[in-house]
C-alpha cells in the first residue's frame, strides 16, 4: 500500500512478502498496483494543491472585481479627478490588466495542455516567455502613451506661445 508521511513530501511503499518467487505473475501485478496507488497519490496531491490555489486565485478574482465596481461607482460620483491622479490610476490600472492577462493566459496554457502532468513541459515556458513579452509590451506601450501625452501638450503650448508672438508682431 502507498502511504506518506502528511507534509514530508516523500512516499514510501509497503511490499507485503509473497511466499512464492518475487519472480512470480503476483508479485509482478501486486508491485504494478503498488506503483500505479504511489502514481494517483501524486496526481491526487498535485490536484488538490493545484484546486487551493485556484480557490485563492477565484477570491482575489471577486476581490479586484469588487474594488473594479467601488471606483467605478467613485468614478462616477467625483467627475472631477486631477491629472495627476488620473496618469497614476491608469498606470495601476495597466499593471494590474497586465497581471490579469499573465495570469489568465499561463491558466489557460495548463488547461489546454493535453499531457499536463509530464515532467517537462516546453509550451509553458513559451506561454510564461510569451506573459513576458505581453507584459513588456504593455509597459512601452504605456510609456509611448505618456510621451504621446507629454508631446501634446508641448504642441498646444507652442501654439499659444506662437498666437501671443504673432500678437505682439502685430503692435
Amino acid at each position: 500500500m502507498a502511504c506518506h508521511p502528511p507534509g514530508s513530501g516523500s512516499y514510501t511503499v509497503v511490499i507485503i512478502p509473497f511466499r512464492t518467487s518475487l519472480c512470480s505473475l503476483d508479485a509482478l501485478r501486486f508491485y504494478l498496483w503498488v506503483r500505479r496507488l504511489r502514481d494517483l497519490e501524486k496526481e491526487k496531491d498535485a490536484l488538490s494543491s493545484g484546486l487551493e490555489i485556484l480557490e485563492k486565485t477565484r477570491h482575489w478574482y471577486l476581490q479586484q472585481l469588487e474594488e473594479n465596481r467601488a471606483r467605478q461607482d467613485n468614478t462616477e460620483t467625483k467627475r472631477g479627478v486631477g491629472c495627476c491622479q488620473e496618469g497614476s490610476t491608469e498606470a495601476r490600472s495597466c499593471l494590474l490588466r497586465s497581471r490579469i492577462q499573465r495570469v489568465n493566459g499561463s491558466l489557460g496554457s495548463v488547461m489546454s495542455e493535453p499531457n499536463v502532468t509530464s515532467g517537462s513541459n516546453p509550451s509553458l515556458y513559451d506561454a510564461v516567455a510569451d506573459s513576458d513579452l505581453r507584459w513588456h509590451n504593455t509597459v512601452l506601450t504605456q510609456e509611448v502613451s505618456n510621451k504621446n501625452r507629454q508631446i501634446s501638450k508641448l504642441e498646444l503650448e507652442k501654439g499659444a506661445l506662437l498666437v501671443k508672438l504673432n500678437e505682439l508682431q502685430a503692435l
